[in-house]
């Protein structure tokens, strides 16, 4: 099997690293050998072992009869889209690790390769080396899929982990992840929530088997969590992440993006670090969990070359799977039932006369009060704390 590479970033040399590291296996696995012959990329790569297979123009891959399969790690939706469609129009199977380019554009790339009895599969788009695209398409087809809950960033479980741990403030932990090259220079997707929530996205549009728009899912960052929020946390035992959130509700789902206080017996709380976890209940499963290195190099591309060895050993056949570009109007977020963690400088009575029976917590700090709700609407909040001064408030979980 002779493959491409388009984009050698950080995924791509990693691919490249992966079929070299352990070559003897995939071989066995894959049925034959897989060669990688091109290598998509704008600059030069002077004394690269790969530095031969450099090419500048995608239709040198396209045009090649040989090239079986072709490996997306370039990021973003333009020009990995046009790319992908004509390496998928040209009779070639494709993998990506490209989540911007799934949740846009996975609908209409599944029927191409469709189509054209090929395979477009995106296994590394979500969870990085963790498994999860590929046992929602094969291994839980049996099971009703009722929630898919998520720590999907790395990058800010680390900056929530570290905040909790050494009670260092937002700025400061930003900063900490740069330097470590957790975060990007420019790290909006992270912190903002976008991220997850392209993720979880493409996660709900494979358990309702239709087009599930990123854009019109309710999306939080942690721009607005603080050292103080972490003293409540650890009055309340509870930790502070970054959910990404899926729930059947009715013939439709509930999605949201956004930062949750959780208890120390849910499955999530004790995720850190660079880690990911994700949370999956069946109406026939019960429970699972997912958990393991949701991104880096060789974890993702890991996934990537699971994902060709796959297609190596299904030339010919195209491998189903249920999303089709028919959107899925999902349910109002303000309709979605939370409780909720607050912090305000207002007094006990107005905090009352506003959410009425509440619980108090005291963190020691002058000047405000917390207090938890009891479960209440999105809309039904909203109206109670217009009545507060609200400093913060974060979900319960």
């Amino acid at each position: 099997m002779k493959i491409a590479v388009m984009g050698y970033g950080t995924i791509g040399s990693g691919v490249v690293d992966v079929l070299r590291i352990n070559k003897e296996k995939i071989t066995k696995r894959a049925g034959e050998p897989v060669d990688v012959k091109y290598i998509l990329d704008l600059r030069e790569f002077p004394g690269d072992p790969m530095e031969d297979a450099i090419v500048h123009d995608y239709q040198t891959i396209v045009n090649d009869p040989e090239i079986g399969i072709v490996v997306e790690t370039m990021g973003g939706v333009e020009p990995a889209y046009t790319f992908v469609k004509a390496m998928l129009e040209a009779g070639k199977q494709v993998a990506t690790s490209n989540k911007n380019l799934v949740a846009a554009k996975g609908a209409e790339l599944i029927k191409i390769a469709r189509d054209h009895n090929v395979n477009f599969q995106f296994e590394a788009s979500v969870g990085g080396g963790i498994p999860i695209i590929r046992p929602l398409n094969k291994c839980l087809t049996a099971d009703e899929i009722e929630e898919i809950t998520g720590i999907l960033n790395g990058t800010t479980n680390y900056m929530l982990t570290k905040m909790a741990e050494e009670g260092a403030d937002f700025d400061e932990v930003l900063k900490d992840a740069q330097e470590k090259g957790y975060a990007e220079k420019d790290p909006t997707a992270d912190i903002e929530g976008h991220d997850p929530c392209r993720k979880i996205a493409i996660l709900t549009s494979l358990m309702c088997g239709r087009q599930v728009d990123f854009e019109d899912i309710h999306c939080e960052g942690i721009t607005k969590i603080t050292a103080d929020d972490f003293k409540y946390a650890k009055v309340l035992n509870r930790s502070i992440k970054l959910l990404a959130s899926s729930r059947k509700v009715g013939n439709s789902y509930s999605c949201m993006v956004a930062p949750f206080m959780l208890s120390a017996e849910h499955p999530l709380c004790g995720v850190n670090g660079v880690f990911n976890g994700i949370f999956v209940h069946g109406n026939v499963l019960g429970d699972a969990m997912f958990y393991g290195s949701g991104a880096g190099k060789l974890p993702t591309a890991s996934a990537v070359v699971a994902d060709i060895v796959d297609m190596t050993k299904h030339k010919n056949t195209n491998i189903y799977i249920d999303w089709s570009p028919e959107k899925l109007t999902l349910v109002d977020y303000k309709d979605s039932v939370n409780s909720f963690f607050v912090r305000t400088s207002s007094g006990k009575e107005t905090i009352e006369n506003a959410f009425g029976s509440v619980e108090y917590a005291d963190a020691g700090i002058a000047g405000e009060i917390g207090f938890t709700t009891k479960d209440m609407t999105e809309a039904e909040f909203e109206k109670a704390a217009a009545q507060i001064e609200v400093r913060n408030r974060i979900r319960l979980g």
